[in-house]
């Protein structure tokens, strides 16, 4: 029986899809063959060497040592489209809270309580403090194409806002007007929404140089990654005027309760339907990998769309460029073995190699990172 360990609060749809008679789901399981995790930390755990996989229930895996678990043989997945659609809902009403204030008128009609018969003519004195534009005929720079990002454009362009957008790795996107430079989106929006993963390049994007290049009263909405933004340069560009908004779904200390910040906690992906989406996601390639070494949306293995059934299979983890896939049919034909398939594919640095055999095969002469035989 497969055990995995469940690391935060699995939803049951996504539990159900793993086999009660194959598989045993728990949070204190201390040699898993899997873990299930969502927003908790990994970076301080100490996996076990029976652990080969792990999969995050969400698209981000900032909280997994990806690169200790590349090392040690233990594939990542994610969950990429689960929960677009409910972040895309929560960009599209950022849209309307970064243009009208709403946040802040609500917090002051609040301040009114208690005024009685006054309160109406009070709103009618106030209300002018927090008009702002409407988005109609507005431009929307999206960074990043993704999964997410494409639902944002096409969201905002039925709402009827030109929308151009910016990813590296996408050179076209049906109906979105796609750039080739990051700085076009900075001078032409009126809004900017981030969708971009965070790295080493990414880091910081939007900060006092990039801000300089974008119109006056720019809005900027994060629901991506903090440390996208550079919090000083957002404060100091809401401060001086060159900023309008800045919505953000992963505020800091200094940004709660600053003019001009519209702070949200993490909320993106906090829908039933989201939850659901997610586990069931994440439940499937882990059950994919553990039978079969079918590897899909894994963020540090390549995709491998293996054959449904097979006698014997033999799946290995190795570096790129280390010839295992000739060795292993090598070592398949030596022990008189017949290979009926062979598959062999990289990703960042490691290989993958699965070979399909009529027999269990030996292939410890390989000397690879990681290897399975079912």
């Amino acid at each position: 029986m497969y055990q995995i360990l469940t690391l935060n609060k699995i939803s049951k749809i996504g539990l159900d899809k793993l086999d009660a008679a194959k598989y045993n789901c728990a949070d204190d399981i201390a040699a898993p063959d899997a873990v299930l995790v969502r927003s908790a930390s990994m970076h301080e755990m100490e996996l076990d060497a029976k652990t080969v996989a792990i999969a995050r229930a969400g698209a981000g895996v900032n909280n997994i040592p990806v690169a200790d678990c590349s090392e040690k043989g233990v594939v990542v997945f994610n969950t990429p489209g689960a929960n677009a659609n409910a972040v895309k809902e929560l960009v599209l009403c950022a849209l309307f809270l970064s243009s009208r204030k709403i946040g802040a008128a609500m917090d002051w009609c609040k301040t009114l309580k208690g005024e009685g018969d006054a309160v109406g003519k009070l709103v009618e004195k106030g209300k002018g403090s927090f008009a702002g534009p409407e988005i109609l005929g507005k431009t929307l720079g999206v960074i990043g194409l993704g999964a997410i990002g494409a639902l944002v454009a096409e969201g905002a362009k039925a709402l009827g806002m030109n929308v151009i957008g910016y990813d590296p790795f996408v050179a076209e996107k049906e109906g979105i007007e796609v750039v080739a430079d990051v700085a076009e989106i900075y001078a032409k929006s009126d809004y900017i929404s981030l969708h971009s993963p965070l790295n080493d390049s990414t880091r910081g994007m939007i900060n006092a140089e990039t801000l300089a290049t974008m119109k006056d009263g720019v809005r900027i909405l994060n629901f991506a990654r903090g440390e996208l933004v550079d919090s000083d340069a957002i404060l100091a560009a809401l401060e001086s005027g060159k900023a309008g908004a800045y919505v953000t779904d992963f505020p800091t200390d200094a940004q709660l309760c600053a003019p001009g910040v519209t702070a949200i906690p993490h909320l993106g992906a906090s829908t039933p339907e989201s939850e659901e989406n997610c586990a069931a996601m994440a439940a499937v390639e882990l059950a994919d990998y553990l039978e079969k070494g079918i590897i899909k949306n894994s963020v540090n293995l390549p995709n491998a769309p293996l054959p449904e059934s097979f006698e014997s299979r033999t799946c290995i983890i190795h570096k790129e460029d280390d010839g295992v896939a000739a060795k292993a049919a090598a070592l398949a034909a030596e022990q008189g073995a017949a290979v009926k398939n062979l598959f062999t594919a990289a990703k960042k640095g490691m290989g993958y190699t699965v070979i399909d055999t009529d027999k269990p095969v030996d292939v410890s002469a390989l000397g690879a990172i990681k290897v399975r035989t079912l």
